[in-house]
C-alpha cells in the first residue's frame, strides 16, 4: 500500500449479505454463459492513465482493481493492442511480454477474491495524433479529421490532425494485432475479452457512415462497414470461445465526433449479425450522459433485445434504481457502472445496504499520475 492510501482499508472481502430488497434483480447472481457472477453490477472499462510511459500494469493498478472486487464482473480499462493503436497518454497495453506479465499479476490478485475480469481490446484510430507515432499520422477508416478542440499527447495538448486511411491490404494486419492481443490476454489469465467497437475509436470509425467513406470491401454498404468488426470477432474466436468474448457498441454517442444519420439501421444490423456468434454479451452504451448526436430518437435496449438474444448489458448514466428497473423489466441482464465506481470502491456494498455514495471524483484526478483520486477513496465505515 502506497503512502497516499495508508490507513485506508482495501476492499476485497465479498459481501455475503442477501440482495437488497430495493434491488433484488440487480444484486442477484447471474450465469454468464457458464461464468458465475455473484451480482449483475458490472464495473465498466474506465481509462485511468496510471500505466506510465511503458504502458505496464503495475501494483497501483492492482490495488485499484482489487478494491473494487465485489463487482459481479470487472471489464478492465481500454488496452491498446499495438503501438499503432496509441491515442491516450499512459494507458496500458497488451502487445509485449512485460505488459502481459503485469496483467497476469493483476488478474491473479482479483482471482484470489473470486472476481472474474475481461480485458477490453482497443485501437484509437483517428482519435490520436502523430505525436504518438513518431511523426506519422494516425490511421482510420477514411482520411477525415476529428472535429474536436485538442488531443492530449505525450508533448501536451495539440490540435487534431487528418488521419491516413488504412489501405485495404493493411487491414488484415490490424485484425492480426487484435488476435495476438487476445492470445496475450488469455495467457495472462483473463476470463475473457471485450472488443471495443464504441466511442469513436477505430472499429466504430469503420462501422459508421459519417467516418467511413471507403470504396473498397470495407466501405459503402452497412454489410461492408461491418466487415472489419466481423473479421476481428472471427479472428478472436480462434483464440477464445464465443462465450468469453463481448462486444461494446455506442449507437447514440457523440464522443470523438461520432454520429451518423443511418445509426439505427447500422447498429440494428450489427447487433443482429453479432447475435449469430453466441457471444458472452453485447455491451450497449445506451444512456445519453456521455453525449448524444441528436440524429433521431435514441436507440433503447428493447431494440437490441429484439435482435440479440444473448446476455445484454446496458451502460451510461444508470443509477441503482434505474438499473434495477431495467433488469426487472427484462430490458437488460447486466448493467455497467462507470463514474460511480471512480469514487466508490465498495459500490456493491453501498447498493446492498442503501448507504450513501461518496462525492463524485473531481475530473482533474481522473487521469492523474498517482494514487490521488484513484485508490484513496474511503469505503463505508460499516463495510
Amino acid at each position: 500500500m502506497g503512502p497516499a492510501t495508508r490507513g485506508i482499508r482495501i476492499l476485497y472481502i465479498m459481501t455475503t449479505t442477501a440482495p437488497s430488497t430495493s434491488s433484488p434483480h440487480l444484486l442477484s447472481a447471474f450465469d454468464l454463459r457458464g461464468l458465475a457472477l455473484r451480482n449483475r453490477v458490472i464495473m465498466a472499462p474506465l481509462t485511468r492513465a496510471r500505466a506510465g510511459r511503458d504502458r505496464l500494469p503495475n501494483d497501483l493498478m492492482t490495488e485499484y482493481y482489487v478494491q473494487r472486487a465485489s463487482a459481479g464482473l470487472i471489464i478492465a480499462e481500454a488496452t491498446v493492442i499495438s503501438e499503432q493503436g496509441f491515442g491516450w497518454v499512459d494507458s496500458p497495453g497488451i502487445y509485449n511480454d512485460a505488459q502481459e506479465a503485469g496483467w497476469r499479476k493483476l488478474v491473479a490478485g482479483l482471482h484470489t477474491h473470486g472476481t472474474p475480469i475481461f480485458l477490453q481490446l482497443w485501437h484509437c484510430g483517428r482519435a490520436s495524433h502523430s505525436a504518438f507515432h513518431g511523426g506519422r499520422p494516425a490511421v482510420s477508416a477514411s482520411a477525415l479529421k476529428l472535429r474536436g478542440d485538442t488531443v492530449h499527447t505525450p508533448v501536451g495538448k495539440l490540435p487534431y490532425e487528418t488521419p491516413r486511411a488504412l489501405e485495404t491490404a493493411e487491414v488484415a494486419a490490424v485484425v492480426a494485432d487484435y488476435r495476438r492481443a487476445a492470445e496475450r490476454a488469455r495467457a495472462a489469465g483473463f476470463d475473457g475479452v471485450e472488443i471495443h467497437a464504441a466511442n469513436g475509436y477505430l472499429i466504430d470509425q469503420f462501422l459508421q457512415s459519417s467516418t467511413n467513406q471507403r470504396t473498397d470491401i470495407y466501405g459503402g454498404s452497412v454489410e461492408n462497414r461491418y466487415r472489419f468488426l466481423r473479421e476481428i470477432v472471427e479472428a478472436i474466436l480462434t483464440v477464445w470461445p464465443a462465450a468469453r468474448v463481448g462486444v461494446r457498441l455506442s449507437p447514440n454517442g457523440s464522443f470523438n465526433d461520432m454520429g451518423s444519420p443511418d445509426f439505427r439501421e447500422t447498429f440494428t444490423y450489427v447487433a443482429q449479425q453479432l447475435n449469430a456468434f453466441g457471444l458472452a454479451y453485447l455491451h450497449v452504451v445506451d444512456g445519453l450522459a456521455f453525449g448524444f448526436h441528436n440524429l433521431g430518437q435514441p436507440m433503447v435496449l428493447p431494440e437490441f433485445r429484439a435482435v440479440f438474444q444473448g446476455p445484454l448489458m446496458g451502460n451510461c448514466g444508470y443509477t441503482q434504481a434505474s438499473a434495477e428497473a431495467a433488469i426487472a423489466d427484462g430490458q437488460a441482464d447486466l448493467i455497467a457502472f462507470g463514474r460511480p465506481y471512480l469514487s466508490n470502491p465498495d459500490l456493491v456494498e453501498r447498493f446492498t445496504h442503501g448507504w450513501e455514495l461518496n462525492p463524485p471524483a473531481d475530473m482533474k484526478v481522473w487521469s492523474a499520475p498517482d494514487a490521488r483520486g484513484y485508490t484513496d477513496f474511503p469505503i463505508h465505515p460499516r463495510a
